[in-house]
C-alpha cells in the first residue's frame, strides 16, 4: 500500500465512522426517521469534500502494480465513500451536480475492471476481508446494530465455508467412505453454528437501528452508467456449495442459476472458482440416490445417510431461520409503514420488495426441501431417502 492509500484507510477508519455516526444519530432522533433531506448538512458536505481530496489523489497517482489484496482494499474503501454518500443524499442533493462523484467513478471503475470484480465494495470487505488494527476493523459507523450485525454475519460466513469445505472434500472419497461420516459430522457442527450464530443475531440486534440507520448502506448505486446492486450478506460461495453439495439446489435450475450468474462479480475470484468447480460436480443425494437399489440396507448407508439427512434438515434450519427471523422482522416487518418513495430508498437488492421476499421464500423452501411441485424441490428424493432409514 501507498502512503496516499494509507493516509485515505486512516480517515475511512477514523472520521469517515464519526460523520456517517453523527449523521445516523440526528436522523434516528427525527419523528419521520426517513425525512433526512435538511439534516446535518454541514457535516454532509464535510463528508463528501474530504472523502474526494483523498479520491482525486489516488486516482493521479494511480495503483494499477500494487496488487491484489491491496487494490480490493482500496475498492472496498472507495466503495463505502461512495455508498455513505448515497446513503445521504450527497452524491447528488447536497451539491448542484453528482459531477463530485467523477474521480470516485472513475477509480472504482478502474479498480473493478482489472480485479474482475463489480466496481463497488462487497460483502467481503466488510466481514471475511476486513482487516482489523488494534481491534477495530472498518464499518460505516459507530453503532453497536452495525457491530452486532457485521461480527454475527462474518461468524455466519465462516462456518459456512467450513460446512462446504467439508461437503466438498466427501466427492473424492466416495459416500460409502467410513471418513463420509467424519465430514458429515464436520458439516452439521458447522451449519449448527450458523443456526447458534443466528440466534445470537436476532437476540442482539436492534431492529429499528438496524433498518433505519444500518440497511440504508446497502443501497443500490450508480457507478458509471451502470446502478449495482447493494452488498447482499449472501454474496461468497459457501451457502451456494452448501446448496449444491447437498443436492437440495440445482445449477441447471433457471431461478437458481440466475442467482448465481448475479452472484460471480459481488464474490471474490478464489470463491469465484469454487462456485464453478461446485457447479459442474454431482451431489452427495445423487451419490446416495445411485446407490440405493443395490445398498439401501447395508450397514455403510443406513448409517451415512442418516447423519447427511440431518445436516439437510440443519441446513433447512438456518434458511428457514434467516428468513422467517431476520428478514421479516427486520426488513420486511419496519417497511410496511413506510411510503412508497422511501421504501424505494432503503431495500439494496434492486427489485422491489415484494419481488425480493418472494424470491427469498423460494430459496428458503428449496433448502427446506419442501413439499412443493412448483419450485424444483428435493423433497421426493430426501423422503425415500428417510423411509430408507426410518427417519
Amino acid at each position: 500500500m501507498t502512503q496516499n492509500t494509507d493516509a485515505f484507510d486512516d480517515w475511512i477508519r477514523g472520521n469517515f465512522v464519526a460523520l456517517n455516526t453523527r449523521l445516523e444519530e440526528a436522523y434516528f432522533a427525527l419523528d419521520d426517521k426517513t425525512a433526512i433531506e435538511s439534516v446535518g448538512d454541514s457535516d454532509k458536505v464535510a463528508l463528501l469534500e474530504e472523502g474526494s481530496t483523498f479520491v482525486a489523489t489516488l486516482l493521479s497517482e494511480g495503483n494499477t502494480d500494487e496488487g491484489f489484496d491491496s487494490a480490493y482494499d482500496l475498492l472496498g474503501n472507495v466503495g463505502l465513500y461512495m455508498a455513505a454518500c448515497h446513503r445521504h443524499d450527497v452524491d447528488a442533493a447536497v451539491t448542484a451536480s453528482p459531477a463530485a462523484m467523477k474521480n470516485a467513478t472513475a477509480l472504482s471503475l478502474q479498480l473493478g475492471a482489472s480485479l474482475g470484480l463489480t466496481p463497488r465494495f462487497s460483502t467481503a470487505h466488510q466481514t471475511t476481508h476486513n482487516r482489523s488494527i488494534d481491534g477495530r476493523y472498518k464499518s460505516f459507523t459507530s453503532l453497536d446494530a452495525e457491530r452486532v450485525f457485521l461480527e454475527f454475519n462474518c461468524r455466519g460466513i465462516f462456518s459456512y465455508k467450513r460446512a462446504a469445505d467439508a461437503l466438498g472434500r466427501i466427492l473424492p472419497l466416495g459416500v460409502s467412505h467410513p471418513v463420509t461420516h467424519d465430514l458429515l459430522a464436520v458439516a452439521k457442527d458447522a451449519l449448527h453454528d450458523v443456526v447458534r450464530f443466528n440466534a445470537e443475531l436476532f437476540e442482539q440486534l436492534d431492529a429499528d437501528r438496524f433498518f433505519y440507520n444500518v440497511r440504508p448502506y446497502y443501497k443500490t448505486y450508480r457507478v458509471g452508467r451502470t446502478d449495482y446492486r447493494g452488498s447482499n450478506g449472501g454474496d461468497f460461495s459457501g451457502i451456494n456449495e452448501v446448496d449444491m453439495l447437498l443436492g437440495l439446489c440445482k445449477a441447471d435450475a433457471p431461478s437458481y442459476s440466475q442467482l448465481l450468474v448475479d452472484k460471480f462479480l459481488y464474490i471474490r475470484p478464489e470463491d469465484q472458482a469454487r462456485l464453478r468447480d461446485c457447479m459442474r460436480r454431482r451431489s452427495l443425494l445423487d451419490h446416495f440416490i445411485d446407490r440405493f437399489d443395490s445398498s439401501s440396507t447395508r450397514p455403510w448407508f443406513q448409517r451415512n445417510v442418516a447423519l447427511f439427512l440431518e445436516v439437510c434438515e440443519m441446513h433447512g434450519e438456518a434458511a428457514a431461520q434467516h428468513h422467517d427471523q431476520l428478514v421479516k422482522r427486520f426488513i420486511q416487518r419496519p417497511s410496511e409503514d413506510l411510503s412508497q418513495e422511501h421504501l424505494n430508498k432503503v431495500t439494496a437488492s434492486g427489485p422491489p420488495l415484494a419481488v425480493v421476499i418472494d424470491a427469498l421464500e423460494k430459496l428458503r423452501d428449496l433448502r427446506m426441501a419442501a413439499d412443493r411441485d412448483d419450485i424444483p424441490s428435493s423433497y421426493a428424493d430426501l423422503q425415500r431417502l428417510r423411509d430408507a432409514v426410518g427417519v
